[in-house]
């Protein structure tokens, strides 16, 4: 039972009301949560440490005339950076948006292979070699279009470029949306480890237009959609019903009667899940504090992806870590075994993987908590939730014994076996090219 594991409340101010689902209303401007401010057109935060950035939400970002992006760029030399699904999509938008906002002979577009085999060093330093090549000085700004994998890859470039230049992202996937983009994390694979290296260099500028995720695979819309799940199971009972009424809130055809229909559900659920996660963030925005109640899901979900050698994309094995969190919560008498269920139920009803069979072994598993363990200061900090709405840690490893961890795979492996669970099942390797979507985020 809880009383007999090292189990502690995830942070202070969890009974604090939460700010209603749904936009602000136009003209207004709300103080969410110490430190982060929201009014119509987005987010600014001010962390405790003085790093201030700010999230802006907007309709047709490359629309010649929303002079948004432009004004971000104030003047400066830019070099922009797209994938090439990106440069397909909207690059001729994009180069006609900079000539009709900027002055000429003031930017260039560079097309940069993505995808996680290439989020590495040598993509770093390929950024920061067009960067030279163009000219750019200190008061450069470096621009990346795309999705979580492009924004890490320029903003780690930006990072070091000249000890520190400016960047601004435009997030084009619904995971680069309520995840990456609201921030202030870089990093690049390596050694074998996910996000080995990497900077904390906030964006001048992070720009959300959720018309560009019209264009994003479905699998990627359900990578997306898990770390939405993540934020509504630690923080936000409503918004977990929400998507549980709602399921296929970014996919599928709108019906009569469908509160989609209205136009506004996917911004609610958009900016509600970028609210939640920059409250979290701001407080500890550079982690000096190594539990962080948003790392739920983030414990075994890196050895899964490198396992996998990425055949399960980012959101899924989130899905399958949370799944798996979830029912080691359980297993320790922490949640309701119906709550339990309504987290493992939601992410199947989402279309995603709760368990992998080639990557979920004891053995890997367990890597995964020693590697968490010596990366969070020979701490656990295992993020497992409590109710919907609500999440704890779990510090140390010696109370999660082998037999508890093999209990736990062991249920998940019988619930992806029923007949009918597909969903259940992480993709296999054929299905590796949709994952890409814009980037793989």
């Amino acid at each position: 039972m809880a009383g007999q594991v090292g189990v502690r409340a995830g942070t202070p101010d969890r009974t604090r009301e939460a700010t209603p689902l749904g936009r602000v209303a136009a003209g207004t401007a709300t103080e969410t949560r110490e430190g982060v401010h929201e009014d119509p057109g987005g987010f600014a935060l001010r962390a405790p440490d003085g790093t201030a950035y700010r999230v802006d939400v907007t309709d047709g970002v490359l629309d010649p005339e929303n002079p948004l992006l432009a004004r971000q760029c104030e003047g400066r030399r830019v070099v922009a950076f797209v994938s090439p699904t990106v440069d397909r999509l909207y690059g001729a938008r994009l180069r006609d948006y900079l000539t009709a906002r900027l002055e000429p002979g003031s930017w260039s577009v560079a097309v940069l292979p993505t995808g996680e085999h290439r989020k590495t060093l040598a993509s770093v330093e390929a950024v920061c070699a067009r960067a030279k090549s163009e000219g750019l000085d200190r008061h450069g700004v470096l621009l990346a279009v795309g999705g979580g994998v492009l924004c890490d890859v320029v903003g780690f470039a930006a990072s070091m470029y000249a000890r520190g230049i400016r960047y601004i992202k435009v997030n084009t996937t619904l995971v680069g949306q309520v995840d990456v983009g609201v921030g202030v994390k870089t990093g690049v694979n390596a050694l074998h480890t996910k996000n080995l290296l990497g900077a904390y260099h906030p964006a001048h500028a992070s720009i959300n237009d959720p018309a560009l995720l019209a264009t994003l695979p479905p699998r990627q819309v359900r990578c997306g959609l898990g770390e939405i799940v993540k934020m509504a199971v630690i923080r936000d009972a409503e918004l977990f019903r929400l998507l549980e009424d709602a399921p296929d809130v970014f996919l599928g055809p709108r019906r009569a009667g469908d509160p989609r229909a209205e136009g506004d559900l996917e911004h609610r659920v958009i900016r509600t899940s970028m609210r939640l996660m920059m409250e979290e963030l701001c407080p500890n925005l550079r982690e000096h504090q190594l539990a962080r109640l948003v790392d739920f899901g983030h414990t075994f979900s890196p050895v899964i992806e490198t396992a996998s050698d990425h055949r399960v994309a980012h959101g899924e094995a989130v899905a399958i870590d949370m799944a798996l969190s979830s029912h080691l919560a359980r297993l320790l008498g922490l949640i309701d075994p119906a709550e339990c269920d309504r987290v493992v139920d939601l992410l199947e009803l989402l279309g995603l993987p709760v368990f992998d069979a080639a990557t979920c072994t004891p053995d890997l598993m367990r890597q995964a908590l020693v590697s968490s363990w010596e990366r969070r200061g020979r701490r656990l900090h295992l993020v497992v939730p409590t109710a919907v709405g609500t999440a704890t840690f779990v510090d140390d490893l010696d109370d999660l014994p082998a037999p508890v961890l093999g209990a736990a795979l062991d249920a998940l492996a019988a619930r992806a076996a029923r007949p009918g669970t597909a969903a259940g099942h992480a993709p296999a390797a054929t299905d590796r090219t949709e994952a890409r979507g814009h980037d793989r985020a």
